[in-house]
């Protein structure tokens, strides 16, 4: 196994966002949003344009403007990396693209033992840039945590074998059915690359680290439980040494929230469609929820906003009285590209006004 190295890291005892991860008492409800730093923002669309969505992954210099935009811009709690969760397998060496208005598309999809087999792994020198991006990020967020990320073994999986998006993901759940043992193997080869390319994130210095495992919502329960939390739990407990704080997302999984919990992380985020309340009684006491305003409610007005706002508020009130660790607001799953900004940074004023639970 390789040995990570352990960077001096930033000595951030005061973050809210950081405090409200490991069970203490944040000075303010920490805020931040998945896909903050985006198309909802003008000054993305700006330093975006006429450059590649990959381009821009392995550009340090663009990925360090653009993690940094929303926190100029809104006062958010956390920064996290500006990436895609493709970028480790483009980086290993996969043919694949982000097409506009589609997604992932790979080139030559994995469907049999003999394409796991030739699933090239990840060498750390090739996210070099990736690295360059964290280190040249650190120096500009100040007392702001660093989130680093990366797509959970089985929602990367998904796009190797269908190939791109799917809505039904027919071709990845055969596999399962048919084939365990390379569905099996496929996954093992992926949580390696999920594996070092944290490491590297890691290694260069983020705060944290969330794990979206954006598709787990398609599977029942039982699918869970024997193809994917396996390979999401070694990707949890070997990192657990790093001692940052670790996130497990996905979008649809209320079902699957207790076995979700069971992986490792200590904080798992809910979205919009299950309560706080709930998702603690699913994911157990003893960790931090993250959630879940649903993204739409940014377009339906201040009264709106605020309403919503404030009922989860008093939902997270409840969760922690009940056992949660700790609350980290966000919205249930990423910023809409239509978004106003200016209702994003007026939802952050209302959160931080807000008084933290006692």
């Amino acid at each position: 196994m390789a040995v990570m190295s352990t960077p001096t890291r930033r000595r951030l005892s005061d973050a809210p966002f950081l405090a409200a991860a490991t069970g203490g008492t944040p000075n303010r409800r920490p805020v931040w949003f998945m896909r903050q730093a985006g198309r909802s923002l003008p000054e993305y669309r700006e330093v975006r344009a006429g450059v590649g969505m990959l381009e821009s992954c392995f550009d340090p210099e663009l990925i360090c403007e653009i993690t940094l935009q929303p926190i100029r811009r809104h006062g958010v709690d956390a920064a996290i990396l500006f990436s895609d969760i493709v970028v480790p397998l483009k980086a290993a060496g996969i043919d694949l693209d982000i097409a506009p208005g589609v997604g992932p598309v790979v080139a030559n999809p994995v469907r049999t033992a003999d394409d796991v087999r030739a699933v090239p792994r990840l060498r750390r020198e090739e996210v070099g840039a990736v690295v360059e991006g964290i280190r040249l990020l650190l120096n500009g967020l100040g007392d702001v945590p660093l989130i680093g990320f990366a797509g959970a073994p089985f929602t990367l999986a998904s796009y190797l074998v269908e190939g791109g998006p799917s809505r039904h993901h027919e071709r990845t759940k055969a596999m399962m059915y048919a084939d365990p043992d390379t569905w099996h193997a496929l996954l093992g080869v992926l949580t390696d690359i999920t594996i070092e390319f944290l490491r590297a994130q890691l290694g260069a210095g983020v705060d944290a680290l969330q794990l979206f495992d954006s598709w787990a919502g398609a599977l029942s329960l039982a699918q869970y439980r024997e193809f994917v939390l396996p390979h999401s739990e070694r990707v949890f407990a070997e990192l657990a040494a790093a001692g940052v704080p670790r996130i497990h997302f996905g979008v649809g999984t209320g079902e699957l929230l207790g076995a979700m919990g069971e992986a490792g992380a200590d904080i798992v985020g809910v979205d919009w469609r299950v309560p706080l309340t709930d998702a603690v009684r699913r994911v157990g006491a003893g960790k931090a929820l993250q959630g879940n305003l649903d993204p739409a409610v940014l377009f339906a007005g201040p009264a709106a906003i605020e309403r919503e706002i404030r009922r989860i508020a008093h939902e997270a009130d409840e969760a922690i009285a009940m056992g949660a660790a700790g609350h980290i607001f966000n919205l249930g799953h990423g910023v809409l590209p239509d978004t106003d900004p200016s209702a994003i940074t007026a939802t952050v004023e209302l959160i931080h006004s807000l008084p933290t639970p006692l």
